[in-house]
């Protein structure tokens, strides 16, 4: 009930003119961030970022968190029409989605995707809205030594929970660690990694980083590939719209089961894109219509694009009430939230209430205007993918290169950003995770603070992390994670000499 109040509160805060175009131009942002390869959800998101520095912080996460629903949305609309994934997350709609659309349902797909994608999202506020204050109040109890066990738990559950190889992720990780760890230390004060450049002084900006990751690496792999855009022409009329609302309850037991998922994908590190291939694979397991996945199967858009979602939008919760994203795209929001002087965590909620449930309102709002504008405006955005890239190309390079310099206005971070855009290439061609670095970079100081302060603590032991049961339950769960991968390794080698002998 005390959170029902708090959200009509919220949604007083949101629901203004101002805040409502605000929605509707950080929508139709993210719809071309998506629809335009080489961009994504987290570099659309930080390319904005410096723009608002000088908005009031509650305006500011809206217009982001619109952005987000909007490029998530776009990256939907150029796999149905193009078989071109704008985002990771919807490699899987690809599968069904493309199908559908050379066989004349391009407007059932589209709208489909967007109806379930809506669910989901509205899902993963809700649970957002229920658990907020809850999860909140529980890490009041938080002091060092159980802030630092959180951070551990994250890290873990990318080794333990991530789809890439626990190595790399470690590498990705470790690269994280370095990279936060550049500039004067705010301890001792002494300079680390710095390698006598003064423009290292500072640190590195996880903007520019960011930018280079995923905007100017993912261009550089477009690139390589050599991508052409040849998609279908989409008309969206109004009647095969509301035929397709019509057939969606049929499917209400893979929108409950594609929910969930994402919801737990996105509160633990697995992300949007480990989910929508999850809900995908569960999806065509249970079906009975299995041998028409992969040939234009609506329940195969149906899956990916709910749990992609879910996934998406519950992310939000652990940045908000612990301190600790859920996804790359959230760990760039709470940079911004950092630089606009807000510390996510409990204490947001009790310093900021207007703050923290006028974004929750206006996610609630942000997700109807997004499901209205995508259907309105996908013939606009299916025409500028007909633009040759060589023009496209150059147009991405020159905003990440101006949202590079526009974060503190000094040419170094320029090349900053073509290294770390090399990196990021490095990476994809290596399947090496990004996530984790950005990760690492956004919460590695939070956690090496944590950490020196829970050993002047208990005097240089190890022994506080497990001096309650609180501390002692998070480290357990995360080395349990962290060390999972390594345990099931050596369980199924020694299992296998036992098979073969008794086959033999």
């Amino acid at each position: 009930m005390e959170n029902f109040a708090s959200l009509l509160q919220g949604f007083g805060v949101a629901l203004t003119t101002y805040h409502v175009m605000l929605m509707m131009v950080g929508v139709l942002l993210g719809i071309l961030v998506g629809v335009l390869p080489g961009l994504g959800a987290p570099n659309g998101v930080s390319l904005l970022l410096p723009l608002t520095f000088s908005m009031d912080p509650v305006a500011a996460i809206i217009l982001l968190t619109s952005m987000y629903w909007g490029a998530l949305f776009g990256g939907s609309t150029t796999s149905i029409l193009f078989n071109i994934p704008g985002e990771p997350s919807s490699v899987a709609t690809t599968l069904d989605g493309y199908p559908m659309a050379q066989q004349g349902q391009a407007t059932q797909a589209l709208t489909l995707a967007f109806l379930s994608a809506g669910f989901g999202a509205l899902v993963g506020v809700i649970l957002i809205t229920v658990l907020s204050t809850w999860v909140a109040k529980f890490a009041l109890r938080f002091s060092s030594p159980e802030y630092f066990a959180v951070y551990f738990l994250a890290f873990a559950s990318f080794i333990g929970l991530g789809a890439a190889s626990p190595f790399k992720t470690v590498v990705s990780m470790g690269l994280g660690f370095a990279f936060a760890a550049v500039g004067m230390d705010t301890v001792s004060g002494g300079l680390r990694l710095t390698y006598g450049f003064s423009e290292l002084l500072s640190g590195i900006s996880f903007l520019i980083a960011v930018i280079g990751l995923f905007g100017i690496g993912e261009l550089m792999l477009t690139m390589e590939e050599g991508l052409r855009f040849e998609g279908i022409n989409a008309r969206v009329r109004a009647r095969d719209v509301l035929k397709t609302i019509a057939t969606l309850p049929r499917y209400w037991v893979t929108l409950l089961r594609s929910s969930a998922i994402g919801c737990w994908m996105g509160i633990t590190p697995g992300g949007p894109t480990a989910a929508s291939f999850m809900s995908y694979g569960l999806a065509k397991r249970l079906s009975r219509r299995k041998e028409g996945f992969g040939k234009g199967e609506p329940e195969g858009v149906v899956a990916p694009e709910t749990a992609d979602h879910a996934a998406g939008s519950s992310a939000i919760l652990p940045m908000l009430a612990l301190g600790v994203p859920g996804s790359a795209t959230a760990a760039v929001m709470m940079g911004g939230l950092m630089i606009w002087g807000l510390n996510p965590g409990p204490m947001l909620f009790i310093e900021r209430p207007d703050f923290v449930w006028g974004l929750i309102a206006s996610m609630y709002l942000g997700n109807v205007v997004a499901v209205l504008l995508v259907l309105a405006t996908i013939p606009l955005f299916a025409s500028i993918l007909r633009i040759p890239f060589a023009i496209i190309g150059p147009v991405i390079v020159i905003v990440c290169f101006i949202g590079a310099y526009t974060v503190a206005g000094r040419p170094f971070d320029l090349w900053l950003a073509l290294t770390f855009g090399i990196v990021g290439y490095l990476f994809k061609k290596l399947d090496y995770p990004v996530a984790p670095l950005v990760l690492a970079m956004v919460i590695g100081d939070k956690a090496e603070d944590a950490f020196r302060q829970s050993m002047i603590m208990s005097k240089g032991s190890l022994s506080i992390f497990w001096s309650n049961g609180l501390v002692a339950t998070l480290m357990a769960i995360g080395l349990l994670l962290a060390f999972g991968p390594v345990l099931s390794s050596l369980m199924s080698k020694s299992a296998r000499p036992k098979t073969s002998s008794v086959a033999a």
